[in-house]
């Protein structure tokens, strides 16, 4: 057999073998990495169609399918009655402050009997002043009525003798008019020494600072060796009856809305304390500069209250209907106040509002809801207008 015989057969059996007669691989096999190759090239062409399959598909608008969206709690407030408060800022006073003086002609004063903050009655002596030299001048006067007297009982005795005389001729008439009118002149002496004598011991007595009404000293002004006399100042200051108000500056618009009787309540500055009171009286005029008047409210006294401090007031005016929600729906930024209200396409609309008073059941809403509206109850500041959410009315 021939060369070219026997390539021929080993041909037709599909082995090839090298000149040495060593066999090798098929001359017809696929190489390894080739098939790795394409079983990675089917698995990518497979993934590449699954992701064109599905995002093929039309996608469901948000709106159908509102699990998807916030859920929030809304809450239709109405409307309810509130009871009206005026805040007032003011200052502390005495209602009938009674400044107490020198009533005569003063003095060095020697004791003073009370100090402030001390309760006094009508009539006590609140300081003394030295009545050494009036108390001898009182002496002299007195002395001057005995003088008197006795000059108008030796006038007495000489017109009772004249009398008896004129019966035996011895003493004209004429005499006994003028013994007559000796008498009368040293009778009318004796009662002008008695009021002269009166009027002495009056002067002394006014030397006695007294109370003129029951009260609270709010202020002493003087001190024992201090000279004081007509032109000296106030030397006490007291509250009559202890009675204190409350000097309430309120607007144009406010005092409108006042009427004598209306009840308040005081806090003092510093002090949690709470004053019950009501308005007494209302400003006849307005300041012109400020624009404002004045409501005094009474009070009863209290140690708390202390007059020339600042305080305010919460004046009741009236009911009226308005939206009141809870603290939590009210938001704020630079802008002011606002809440999220619902719309009937479920998505947010920022109102904008004005708040009123704070009550024990919310925040008043003076504008910007007439109270129909399905207001965000909490989380407002989650969300953005325009963001669609699924509301759920609050459970009462």
């Amino acid at each position: 057999m021939n060369y070219e015989t026997t390539i021929t057969a080993e041909a037709a059996d599909g082995v090839t073998t090298d000149y040495a007669g060593a066999s090798t691989v098929p001359a017809f096999a696929i190489p390894r990495w080739l098939i790795v190759g394409g079983a990675g090239l089917f698995v990518l062409l497979l993934l590449i169609g699954a992701y064109f399959a599905f995002a093929g598909r039309q996608p469901a608008p948000a709106d159908d399918n509102n699990n998807q969206a916030a859920t929030v709690t809304v809450v239709t407030p109405g409307r309810t009655m509130v009871a009206g408060e005026i805040d007032a800022p003011g200052t502390l006073a005495a209602r009938r402050p009674m400044p107490v003086g020198v009533v005569g002609e003063g003095g060095q004063v020697v004791r003073v009997t009370v100090d402030a903050g001390d309760w006094v009655r009508q009539g006590q002596v609140l300081a003394v002043i030295d009545r050494s030299v009036q108390v001898q001048q009182a002496a002299a006067q007195s002395a001057q009525i005995e003088v008197a007297r006795a000059d108008a009982n030796l006038a007495q005795a000489n017109l009772d003798r004249a009398l008896q005389l004129v019966a035996r001729g011895f003493v004209s008439k004429a005499d006994v008019d003028r013994l007559t009118a000796t008498r009368d002149a040293a009778v009318a002496r004796v009662k002008v020494a008695q009021a002269q004598l009166g009027e002495q011991r009056a002067r002394n007595q006014r030397l006695d600072i007294l109370a003129p009404a029951t009260g609270y000293v709010l202020a002493r002004n003087v001190e024992p060796g201090q000279t004081v006399g007509a032109g000296t100042g106030a030397l006490f200051t007291i509250a009559s009856g202890g009675e204190m108000e409350m000097l309430a500056q309120v607007s144009e618009e406010q005092l409108a809305q006042l009427a004598i009787g209306t009840a308040a309540s005081v806090v003092p500055t510093g002090s949690e304390q709470r004053f019950t009171g009501q308005v007494w009286q209302l400003a006849p005029t307005i300041d012109q500069t400020t624009r404002q008047g004045t409501a005094r409210i009474a009070l009863s006294f209290a140690p708390g209250l202390r007059p020339g401090g600042f305080a305010t007031a919460k004046i009741n005016s009236g009911s009226y209907s308005a939206t009141v929600l809870p603290e939590s729906a009210v938001l704020a930024d630079t802008k002011g106040g606002f809440v999220y209200v619902v719309g009937p396409d479920n998505k947010t609309v920022r109102r904008p509002v004005k708040t009123g008073a704070v009550t024990a059941n919310g925040i008043v809403i003076a504008e910007g809801l007439t109270g129909n509206e399905r207001v965000v109850l909490r989380a407002g500041g989650f969300l953005n207008p325009g963001e669609t959410v699924n509301p759920k009315p609050l459970k009462k």
